[in-house]
Protein backbone atom coordinates (compact mmCIF):
# COMPACT_ATOMS: atom_id res chain seq x y z
CA UNK A 1 0.00 0.00 0.00
CA UNK A 2 1.60 3.41 -1.03
CA UNK A 3 1.66 6.65 1.36
CA UNK A 4 -1.57 6.90 3.51
CA UNK A 5 -3.20 10.37 1.89
CA UNK A 6 -6.27 10.13 3.16
CA UNK A 7 -5.72 8.72 6.70
CA UNK A 8 -2.90 11.81 6.43
CA UNK A 9 -5.55 14.46 6.11
CA UNK A 10 -7.92 12.93 8.56
CA UNK A 11 -5.08 12.68 11.13
CA UNK A 12 -3.95 15.86 10.86
CA UNK A 13 -6.57 18.05 12.94
CA UNK A 14 -6.83 14.64 15.50
CA UNK A 15 -2.70 14.86 16.15
CA UNK A 16 -3.07 18.88 15.83
CA UNK A 17 -5.73 19.20 18.63
CA UNK A 18 -3.89 16.28 20.85
CA UNK A 19 -1.52 18.38 20.94
CA UNK A 20 -2.78 21.16 21.81
CA UNK A 21 -3.26 20.14 24.61
CA UNK A 22 -0.03 20.26 25.95
CA UNK A 23 0.34 23.81 25.37
CA UNK A 24 0.19 26.28 27.82
CA UNK A 25 -2.96 27.96 27.69
CA UNK A 26 -1.40 31.32 27.56
CA UNK A 27 0.83 30.57 25.07
CA UNK A 28 -1.49 32.21 22.16
CA UNK A 29 1.23 32.21 19.55
CA UNK A 30 1.85 28.40 19.49
CA UNK A 31 -1.65 27.84 19.78
CA UNK A 32 -2.30 29.89 16.62
CA UNK A 33 0.47 28.56 14.89
CA UNK A 34 -0.54 25.10 15.50
CA UNK A 35 -4.05 25.01 14.04
CA UNK A 36 -2.40 26.84 11.01
CA UNK A 37 0.23 24.24 10.42
CA UNK A 38 -2.35 21.40 10.58
CA UNK A 39 -4.69 23.05 8.06
CA UNK A 40 -2.22 24.40 5.93
CA UNK A 41 -0.96 20.76 5.64
CA UNK A 42 -4.64 19.36 5.16
CA UNK A 43 -5.24 22.43 2.38
CA UNK A 44 -1.85 21.03 0.49
CA UNK A 45 -3.01 17.33 0.99
CA UNK A 46 -6.12 17.89 -0.26
CA UNK A 47 -4.96 20.09 -3.53
CA UNK A 48 -2.16 17.46 -4.37
CA UNK A 49 -5.11 14.80 -4.00
CA UNK A 50 -7.82 17.11 -6.20
CA UNK A 51 -5.14 17.61 -9.22
CA UNK A 52 -3.83 13.75 -9.00
CA UNK A 53 -7.67 12.84 -9.09
CA UNK A 54 -7.67 10.24 -12.74
CA UNK A 55 -10.61 11.46 -13.87
CA UNK A 56 -9.86 8.86 -17.06
CA UNK A 57 -10.62 6.01 -14.32
CA UNK A 58 -12.75 7.37 -12.27
CA UNK A 59 -14.10 5.38 -9.78
CA UNK A 60 -12.90 5.13 -5.91
CA UNK A 61 -9.14 6.35 -5.31
CA UNK A 62 -6.14 6.69 -3.19
CA UNK A 63 -8.55 3.66 -1.63
CA UNK A 64 -7.56 2.30 2.55
CA UNK A 65 -9.31 -0.55 4.05
CA UNK A 66 -7.87 -2.25 7.36
CA UNK A 67 -10.86 -4.57 9.43
CA UNK A 68 -12.14 -3.03 12.42
CA UNK A 69 -15.11 -4.61 13.97
CA UNK A 70 -15.40 -8.09 11.64
CA UNK A 71 -18.58 -9.74 13.78
CA UNK A 72 -20.16 -6.79 12.92
CA UNK A 73 -18.68 -6.41 9.26
CA UNK A 74 -16.92 -2.89 9.93
CA UNK A 75 -13.94 -1.83 8.53
CA UNK A 76 -11.54 1.29 8.81
CA UNK A 77 -11.86 1.86 4.72
CA UNK A 78 -11.44 5.37 3.11
CA UNK A 79 -11.39 6.47 0.12
CA UNK A 80 -12.79 8.99 -2.56
CA UNK A 81 -14.87 9.16 -5.96
CA UNK A 82 -15.71 11.79 -8.09
CA UNK A 83 -18.86 12.89 -5.71
CA UNK A 84 -16.46 12.95 -2.72
CA UNK A 85 -13.51 14.52 -3.82
CA UNK A 86 -14.52 18.07 -4.45
CA UNK A 87 -16.37 17.65 -1.08
CA UNK A 88 -13.06 16.74 0.29
CA UNK A 89 -11.16 19.88 -1.17
CA UNK A 90 -14.58 22.01 0.13
CA UNK A 91 -13.41 21.03 3.73
CA UNK A 92 -9.31 22.14 3.27
CA UNK A 93 -10.24 25.63 1.75
CA UNK A 94 -12.61 26.17 4.53
CA UNK A 95 -10.84 24.68 6.89
CA UNK A 96 -7.67 26.60 6.94
CA UNK A 97 -10.08 29.73 6.43
CA UNK A 98 -11.35 29.38 9.32
CA UNK A 99 -8.38 29.14 11.43
CA UNK A 100 -6.94 32.54 10.30
CA UNK A 101 -10.45 34.12 10.26
CA UNK A 102 -10.17 33.01 14.18
CA UNK A 103 -6.68 34.37 14.69
CA UNK A 104 -7.21 36.82 17.05
CA UNK A 105 -9.66 34.77 19.23
CA UNK A 106 -8.94 36.17 23.03
CA UNK A 107 -11.34 33.99 25.00
CA UNK A 108 -10.17 31.01 25.73
CA UNK A 109 -7.94 30.45 22.63
CA UNK A 110 -6.45 26.69 23.42
CA UNK A 111 -10.13 25.00 23.87
CA UNK A 112 -11.57 27.08 21.10
CA UNK A 113 -8.99 25.80 18.57
CA UNK A 114 -9.07 21.77 20.11
CA UNK A 115 -12.78 21.94 19.20
CA UNK A 116 -12.24 23.81 15.54
CA UNK A 117 -10.19 21.14 15.27
CA UNK A 118 -12.06 17.97 16.35
CA UNK A 119 -15.14 19.72 13.99
CA UNK A 120 -12.82 19.92 11.49
CA UNK A 121 -11.82 16.00 11.56
CA UNK A 122 -15.48 15.04 11.54
CA UNK A 123 -16.62 16.44 8.51
CA UNK A 124 -13.50 15.46 7.06
CA UNK A 125 -14.02 11.14 7.99
CA UNK A 126 -17.69 11.92 6.72
CA UNK A 127 -16.45 12.62 3.07
CA UNK A 128 -13.64 10.21 3.01
CA UNK A 129 -15.70 7.14 4.58
CA UNK A 130 -16.54 4.35 2.34
CA UNK A 131 -17.55 1.80 5.51
CA UNK A 132 -21.20 2.84 6.60
CA UNK A 133 -20.85 2.75 10.40
CA UNK A 134 -17.21 5.09 9.85
CA UNK A 135 -19.52 7.60 7.95
CA UNK A 136 -21.61 7.37 11.12
CA UNK A 137 -19.18 7.76 13.71
CA UNK A 138 -17.44 11.13 12.02
CA UNK A 139 -21.46 12.14 11.01
CA UNK A 140 -22.01 11.99 14.83
CA UNK A 141 -18.70 13.74 16.01
CA UNK A 142 -19.20 17.48 14.83
CA UNK A 143 -22.15 17.63 16.96
CA UNK A 144 -21.04 18.28 20.28
CA UNK A 145 -17.86 20.35 19.37
CA UNK A 146 -20.31 22.59 17.43
CA UNK A 147 -22.51 23.10 20.84
CA UNK A 148 -19.79 23.65 22.80
CA UNK A 149 -18.86 25.96 20.73
CA UNK A 150 -21.84 27.82 20.35
CA UNK A 151 -22.79 28.39 24.27
CA UNK A 152 -19.39 29.73 24.98
CA UNK A 153 -17.95 31.68 21.76
CA UNK A 154 -21.62 32.40 20.35
CA UNK A 155 -23.45 35.94 20.41
CA UNK A 156 -26.46 37.09 19.18
CA UNK A 157 -28.86 39.80 20.06
CA UNK A 158 -32.31 38.10 19.01
CA UNK A 159 -32.39 34.67 21.14
CA UNK A 160 -30.12 33.75 23.96
CA UNK A 161 -27.11 31.39 22.78
CA UNK A 162 -28.35 28.79 25.28
CA UNK A 163 -31.56 28.36 23.81
CA UNK A 164 -30.40 28.43 20.25
CA UNK A 165 -27.78 25.70 21.26
CA UNK A 166 -30.19 23.29 22.30
CA UNK A 167 -32.52 24.34 19.35
CA UNK A 168 -29.66 22.64 17.49
CA UNK A 169 -29.03 19.73 19.52
CA UNK A 170 -32.65 19.09 19.53
CA UNK A 171 -33.42 19.10 15.51
CA UNK A 172 -30.09 17.41 14.79
CA UNK A 173 -30.72 14.50 17.43
CA UNK A 174 -33.86 13.58 16.64
CA UNK A 175 -33.06 13.52 12.93
CA UNK A 176 -30.18 11.61 13.34
CA UNK A 177 -32.56 9.03 15.67
CA UNK A 178 -34.29 8.82 12.37
CA UNK A 179 -31.11 8.24 10.03
CA UNK A 180 -29.79 5.71 12.74
CA UNK A 181 -33.10 3.38 12.15
CA UNK A 182 -33.05 3.79 8.28
CA UNK A 183 -29.41 2.85 8.17
CA UNK A 184 -29.72 -0.53 10.67
CA UNK A 185 -32.80 -1.36 8.44
CA UNK A 186 -30.61 -1.37 5.06
CA UNK A 187 -27.95 -3.21 7.24
CA UNK A 188 -30.11 -6.12 8.44
CA UNK A 189 -32.07 -6.33 5.04
CA UNK A 190 -28.65 -6.23 2.77
CA UNK A 191 -27.10 -9.98 4.50
CA UNK A 192 -27.70 -12.67 6.63
CA UNK A 193 -26.50 -12.75 10.02
CA UNK A 194 -23.37 -13.80 9.51
CA UNK A 195 -22.58 -12.05 6.07
CA UNK A 196 -23.61 -8.39 7.41
CA UNK A 197 -21.05 -5.21 6.09
CA UNK A 198 -21.17 -1.36 6.68
CA UNK A 199 -19.45 -1.33 2.96
CA UNK A 200 -21.38 0.80 0.66
CA UNK A 201 -20.28 -1.12 -2.35
CA UNK A 202 -21.59 -4.60 -0.70
CA UNK A 203 -24.45 -2.50 0.33
CA UNK A 204 -24.99 -1.22 -3.15
CA UNK A 205 -24.36 -4.79 -4.76
CA UNK A 206 -26.86 -6.09 -2.02
CA UNK A 207 -29.77 -3.07 -3.89
CA UNK A 208 -28.68 -4.34 -6.98
CA UNK A 209 -29.35 -7.92 -6.20
CA UNK A 210 -32.87 -7.77 -5.25
CA UNK A 211 -32.11 -7.23 -1.44
CA UNK A 212 -34.53 -4.10 -0.87
CA UNK A 213 -37.28 -4.97 -2.01
CA UNK A 214 -39.53 -1.99 -3.77
CA UNK A 215 -42.21 -1.85 -0.70
CA UNK A 216 -39.00 -1.67 1.64
CA UNK A 217 -37.29 1.03 -0.05
CA UNK A 218 -40.04 3.19 -0.48
CA UNK A 219 -40.89 3.11 3.92
CA UNK A 220 -37.01 3.57 4.73
CA UNK A 221 -35.98 6.56 2.35
CA UNK A 222 -38.06 8.91 4.44
CA UNK A 223 -35.92 8.06 7.28
CA UNK A 224 -32.77 8.71 5.23
CA UNK A 225 -34.50 11.90 4.33
CA UNK A 226 -35.63 13.14 7.61
CA UNK A 227 -32.20 12.29 9.31
CA UNK A 228 -30.16 14.03 6.43
CA UNK A 229 -32.73 16.66 5.32
CA UNK A 230 -32.99 18.07 9.20
CA UNK A 231 -28.95 18.65 8.74
CA UNK A 232 -29.14 20.10 5.16
CA UNK A 233 -31.94 22.84 6.54
CA UNK A 234 -34.70 21.17 4.29
CA UNK A 235 -38.08 23.36 4.32
CA UNK A 236 -39.86 22.80 7.01
CA UNK A 237 -37.12 21.71 9.01
CA UNK A 238 -34.91 24.46 8.81
CA UNK A 239 -35.78 26.86 11.44
CA UNK A 240 -32.96 26.09 13.60
CA UNK A 241 -30.14 27.26 10.85
CA UNK A 242 -30.00 30.83 10.61
CA UNK A 243 -30.78 31.11 14.83
CA UNK A 244 -27.56 28.80 14.77
CA UNK A 245 -25.22 31.49 11.93
CA UNK A 246 -26.74 33.78 14.36
CA UNK A 247 -25.36 32.93 17.45
CA UNK A 248 -22.66 30.33 16.49
CA UNK A 249 -18.56 32.25 16.30
CA UNK A 250 -17.75 32.98 12.98
CA UNK A 251 -15.51 29.83 12.12
CA UNK A 252 -18.79 27.57 13.10
CA UNK A 253 -20.90 29.90 10.88
CA UNK A 254 -18.41 29.22 8.00
CA UNK A 255 -18.48 25.42 9.03
CA UNK A 256 -21.74 24.70 9.59
CA UNK A 257 -23.18 26.75 6.30
CA UNK A 258 -19.72 25.56 3.67
CA UNK A 259 -19.26 22.14 5.38
CA UNK A 260 -22.04 21.01 7.68
CA UNK A 261 -24.91 21.29 5.06
CA UNK A 262 -23.14 19.42 2.46
CA UNK A 263 -22.97 16.75 4.81
CA UNK A 264 -26.50 16.31 4.96
CA UNK A 265 -27.32 16.41 1.04
CA UNK A 266 -23.65 14.35 0.47
CA UNK A 267 -25.79 11.79 2.58
CA UNK A 268 -28.56 11.70 1.29
CA UNK A 269 -26.96 10.98 -2.32
CA UNK A 270 -24.60 8.77 -0.87
CA UNK A 271 -26.98 6.60 1.27
CA UNK A 272 -30.49 7.79 0.22
CA UNK A 273 -30.59 8.01 -3.73
CA UNK A 274 -27.89 5.35 -4.27
CA UNK A 275 -28.54 3.03 -1.78
CA UNK A 276 -32.88 2.75 -2.20
CA UNK A 277 -33.15 4.14 -5.83
CA UNK A 278 -36.83 3.36 -5.66
CA UNK A 279 -37.84 4.77 -2.48
CA UNK A 280 -36.22 8.36 -3.91
CA UNK A 281 -37.92 8.21 -7.24
CA UNK A 282 -41.25 7.25 -5.11
CA UNK A 283 -41.01 10.31 -2.88
CA UNK A 284 -39.36 12.66 -5.44
CA UNK A 285 -42.29 14.48 -6.92
CA UNK A 286 -43.19 15.66 -3.10
CA UNK A 287 -39.62 16.28 -2.30
CA UNK A 288 -39.10 18.29 -5.27
CA UNK A 289 -41.96 20.52 -4.64
CA UNK A 290 -41.17 20.77 -0.65
CA UNK A 291 -37.39 21.94 -2.29
CA UNK A 292 -39.04 24.75 -4.48
CA UNK A 293 -41.28 26.56 -1.29
CA UNK A 294 -38.22 26.19 0.17
CA UNK A 295 -36.43 28.23 -1.97
CA UNK A 296 -39.07 30.82 -1.98
CA UNK A 297 -39.84 31.23 1.31
CA UNK A 298 -36.41 31.73 2.19
CA UNK A 299 -35.53 34.18 -0.34
CA UNK A 300 -38.70 35.79 0.60
CA UNK A 301 -37.86 36.10 4.35
CA UNK A 302 -34.29 37.34 3.00
CA UNK A 303 -35.91 40.56 2.58
CA UNK A 304 -37.79 41.28 5.63
CA UNK A 305 -33.85 41.10 7.61
CA UNK A 306 -31.65 43.35 8.85
CA UNK A 307 -29.08 41.29 11.11
CA UNK A 308 -26.09 40.45 8.22
CA UNK A 309 -25.67 36.94 9.99
CA UNK A 310 -29.54 35.98 9.85
CA UNK A 311 -29.19 37.56 5.98
CA UNK A 312 -26.76 34.97 4.62
CA UNK A 313 -28.30 32.10 6.73
CA UNK A 314 -32.30 32.45 5.15
CA UNK A 315 -30.32 33.24 1.79
CA UNK A 316 -28.12 29.32 2.77
CA UNK A 317 -31.44 27.94 3.58
CA UNK A 318 -32.37 29.02 -0.19
CA UNK A 319 -29.64 27.66 -1.82
CA UNK A 320 -29.64 24.53 -0.28
CA UNK A 321 -33.25 24.16 -1.77
CA UNK A 322 -31.34 24.49 -5.13
CA UNK A 323 -28.95 21.76 -4.22
CA UNK A 324 -31.93 19.59 -2.40
CA UNK A 325 -33.82 20.00 -6.49
CA UNK A 326 -31.40 19.23 -8.06
CA UNK A 327 -30.40 15.99 -5.84
CA UNK A 328 -34.27 14.77 -6.04
CA UNK A 329 -34.52 14.98 -9.53
CA UNK A 330 -32.36 12.08 -10.23
CA UNK A 331 -30.46 12.31 -13.22
CA UNK A 332 -27.42 12.82 -14.05
CA UNK A 333 -27.26 16.34 -15.26
CA UNK A 334 -28.73 17.60 -11.93
CA UNK A 335 -27.21 15.85 -9.44
CA UNK A 336 -23.71 16.71 -10.82
CA UNK A 337 -25.14 20.44 -11.04
CA UNK A 338 -26.19 19.81 -7.31
CA UNK A 339 -22.51 18.27 -6.54
CA UNK A 340 -20.75 21.53 -7.96
CA UNK A 341 -23.29 23.96 -6.55
CA UNK A 342 -22.24 22.00 -2.59
CA UNK A 343 -18.69 23.53 -3.06
CA UNK A 344 -19.80 26.37 -4.91
CA UNK A 345 -22.15 27.09 -2.41
CA UNK A 346 -20.02 26.68 0.63
CA UNK A 347 -17.32 28.94 -0.52
CA UNK A 348 -19.25 31.37 -1.26
CA UNK A 349 -21.14 31.66 2.54
CA UNK A 350 -18.04 30.39 4.17
CA UNK A 351 -16.44 33.76 2.57
CA UNK A 352 -19.68 35.69 3.51
CA UNK A 353 -19.47 34.88 7.29
CA UNK A 354 -15.85 35.84 7.18
CA UNK A 355 -15.92 39.09 6.30
CA UNK A 356 -19.19 39.38 8.88
CA UNK A 357 -16.92 38.06 11.12
CA UNK A 358 -14.66 40.29 10.73
CA UNK A 359 -16.99 43.75 11.03
CA UNK A 360 -18.40 42.17 14.28
CA UNK A 361 -15.06 41.71 15.73
CA UNK A 362 -13.90 45.28 14.99
CA UNK A 363 -17.36 46.83 15.32
CA UNK A 364 -19.68 44.74 17.36
CA UNK A 365 -22.06 45.30 14.62
CA UNK A 366 -24.27 43.64 12.30
CA UNK A 367 -26.90 45.65 11.81
CA UNK A 368 -27.41 46.61 8.39
CA UNK A 369 -28.35 50.33 9.34
CA UNK A 370 -26.34 50.49 11.63
CA UNK A 371 -23.03 49.37 9.05
CA UNK A 372 -23.33 52.22 6.06
CA UNK A 373 -20.40 52.96 3.22
CA UNK A 374 -17.23 50.85 4.52
CA UNK A 375 -16.21 51.30 1.10
CA UNK A 376 -14.52 54.18 1.73
CA UNK A 377 -12.67 53.29 4.98
CA UNK A 378 -12.05 49.36 3.93
CA UNK A 379 -11.41 48.48 0.56
CA UNK A 380 -10.13 44.66 1.01
CA UNK A 381 -13.12 43.96 3.08
CA UNK A 382 -15.09 45.62 0.14
CA UNK A 383 -13.84 42.82 -2.40
CA UNK A 384 -14.57 40.17 -0.23
CA UNK A 385 -18.47 41.30 0.25
CA UNK A 386 -18.58 42.04 -3.55
CA UNK A 387 -16.95 39.09 -4.49
CA UNK A 388 -19.10 36.72 -2.17
CA UNK A 389 -22.39 38.95 -3.57
CA UNK A 390 -21.51 38.29 -7.21
CA UNK A 391 -20.62 34.94 -6.52
CA UNK A 392 -24.33 34.52 -4.77
CA UNK A 393 -26.07 36.12 -7.82
CA UNK A 394 -24.35 33.71 -10.14
CA UNK A 395 -22.23 36.27 -12.37
CA UNK A 396 -20.48 34.10 -14.85
CA UNK A 397 -16.93 33.38 -14.51
CA UNK A 398 -17.29 32.91 -10.87
CA UNK A 399 -18.06 29.28 -9.48
CA UNK A 400 -21.60 29.31 -8.96
CA UNK A 401 -22.96 29.87 -12.29
CA UNK A 402 -22.55 26.52 -14.11
CA UNK A 403 -23.72 24.76 -11.37
CA UNK A 404 -26.86 26.27 -10.93
CA UNK A 405 -27.40 26.23 -14.79
CA UNK A 406 -26.69 22.62 -14.66
CA UNK A 407 -29.31 22.26 -12.00
CA UNK A 408 -32.00 24.04 -13.64
CA UNK A 409 -31.10 22.20 -16.98
CA UNK A 410 -31.76 19.05 -15.69
CA UNK A 411 -34.47 19.59 -13.49
CA UNK A 412 -36.81 21.24 -16.37
CA UNK A 413 -37.12 18.40 -18.31
CA UNK A 414 -38.64 16.68 -15.59
CA UNK A 415 -39.94 19.07 -13.11
CA UNK A 416 -40.68 22.24 -15.92
CA UNK A 417 -43.31 23.96 -13.52
CA UNK A 418 -40.98 24.25 -10.25
CA UNK A 419 -37.85 24.68 -12.33
CA UNK A 420 -39.64 27.59 -13.63
CA UNK A 421 -40.33 28.88 -10.14
CA UNK A 422 -37.03 28.17 -8.71
CA UNK A 423 -35.51 30.26 -11.48
CA UNK A 424 -37.38 33.33 -10.92
CA UNK A 425 -36.63 33.46 -7.74
CA UNK A 426 -32.92 34.59 -8.49
CA UNK A 427 -34.94 38.03 -8.82
CA UNK A 428 -35.15 37.64 -4.92
CA UNK A 429 -31.62 36.83 -4.60
CA UNK A 430 -31.22 40.02 -6.69
CA UNK A 431 -32.54 42.36 -4.94
CA UNK A 432 -31.55 41.35 -1.18
CA UNK A 433 -27.78 41.36 -2.35
CA UNK A 434 -27.82 43.94 -4.02
CA UNK A 435 -29.58 46.07 -1.43
CA UNK A 436 -27.01 44.46 0.99
CA UNK A 437 -23.83 45.27 -1.21
CA UNK A 438 -25.10 48.92 -2.06
CA UNK A 439 -26.15 50.00 1.85
CA UNK A 440 -23.72 48.36 3.58
CA UNK A 441 -20.33 49.19 0.94
CA UNK A 442 -21.66 51.81 -0.86
CA UNK A 443 -23.95 54.10 1.28
CA UNK A 444 -23.11 57.60 2.91
CA UNK A 445 -19.52 57.93 4.64
CA UNK A 446 -19.74 57.81 8.30
CA UNK A 447 -16.84 59.32 10.26
CA UNK A 448 -17.34 56.73 13.34
CA UNK A 449 -15.69 53.69 10.73
CA UNK A 450 -12.89 55.95 9.48
CA UNK A 451 -10.57 54.36 12.09
CA UNK A 452 -11.80 50.75 11.83
CA UNK A 453 -8.75 49.23 10.32
CA UNK A 454 -9.36 47.05 6.64
CA UNK A 455 -8.16 43.79 6.64
CA UNK A 456 -4.68 42.75 6.55
CA UNK A 457 -2.02 40.12 7.62
CA UNK A 458 -3.86 37.33 8.93
CA UNK A 459 -7.49 38.44 8.21
CA UNK A 460 -6.60 38.37 4.28
CA UNK A 461 -5.90 34.90 3.90
CA UNK A 462 -9.82 33.74 3.88
CA UNK A 463 -10.19 36.39 0.97
CA UNK A 464 -6.95 34.95 -0.47
CA UNK A 465 -7.77 31.35 -0.08
CA UNK A 466 -11.61 30.90 -1.04
CA UNK A 467 -11.18 34.19 -3.98
CA UNK A 468 -8.61 31.95 -5.59
CA UNK A 469 -11.01 28.91 -5.62
CA UNK A 470 -14.22 31.07 -6.09
CA UNK A 471 -12.39 32.42 -9.55
CA UNK A 472 -10.70 30.08 -10.52
CA UNK A 473 -13.70 27.48 -10.66
CA UNK A 474 -15.16 29.65 -12.28
CA UNK A 475 -12.80 30.61 -15.33
CA UNK A 476 -11.77 27.46 -15.65
CA UNK A 477 -14.77 25.32 -14.51
CA UNK A 478 -14.03 22.24 -16.13
CA UNK A 479 -11.42 21.57 -13.44
CA UNK A 480 -14.68 20.63 -11.07
CA UNK A 481 -16.69 19.32 -13.55
CA UNK A 482 -14.86 16.98 -14.70
CA UNK A 483 -14.34 15.49 -11.51
CA UNK A 484 -17.90 15.99 -10.33
CA UNK A 485 -19.06 13.82 -13.97
CA UNK A 486 -16.43 11.25 -13.24
CA UNK A 487 -18.08 10.42 -10.52
CA UNK A 488 -21.39 10.43 -11.67
CA UNK A 489 -20.92 8.98 -14.69
CA UNK A 490 -21.15 4.94 -13.50
CA UNK A 491 -24.12 6.51 -11.86
CA UNK A 492 -26.18 5.46 -14.80
CA UNK A 493 -27.47 2.16 -13.77
CA UNK A 494 -29.06 3.80 -11.02
CA UNK A 495 -30.65 6.44 -12.81
CA UNK A 496 -32.00 3.73 -15.41
CA UNK A 497 -33.75 1.92 -12.71
CA UNK A 498 -34.89 5.46 -10.90
CA UNK A 499 -36.96 5.94 -14.15
CA UNK A 500 -38.52 3.02 -14.90
CA UNK A 501 -39.29 3.09 -10.71
CA UNK A 502 -42.89 4.07 -9.23
CA UNK A 503 -44.10 7.68 -8.84
CA UNK A 504 -45.42 9.00 -5.71
CA UNK A 505 -49.00 8.41 -7.32
CA UNK A 506 -48.16 5.11 -9.17
CA UNK A 507 -48.14 3.20 -6.24
CA UNK A 508 -46.70 0.25 -4.89
CA UNK A 509 -45.05 -2.28 -7.15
Amino acid sequence: MGFPLLSSILLAPIVAAFALCFVSKDDRETIRKVAAGATIFMLCLTVYAFFSFDTTVGGVQFAEKIPWVEDLGVSYSVGVDGISMPLLLLVGVIGISAVYTSWNTEKRPKEFFILLLLLIAGVTGTFIARDLFLFLLSYELFVIPVFIMVLVWGSTKRLPKEFVGMKFIVYLLMGSAFMLVGVVLLYTAAYPPGERTFDFDALRLAGEMGRFSDSFQISTFPLLLLGFGSLLSMFPFHSWSPDGHAAAPTAVSMIHAGILKKLGAYGLIRVGVLLLPVGAKYWSPLIVTTAVMGVLYAAYVVMAQKDLKYIIGYSSVSHMGYILLGIMTLNATSVSGAVANMVAHGMMTALFFSQIGYIYERTHLRSIPELRGLAHYMPHLTIGFMLAGMTSLGLPGLIEFLPEFTIFVGTFGVYPVQALIAIFVIVFTALYVLRLLATLLFGPADEKYADVPDEQGASMVPLLVLGVFIVGFGLFPGLLMNVINCGIEPLAPVFEQIANAPTLMGGVR
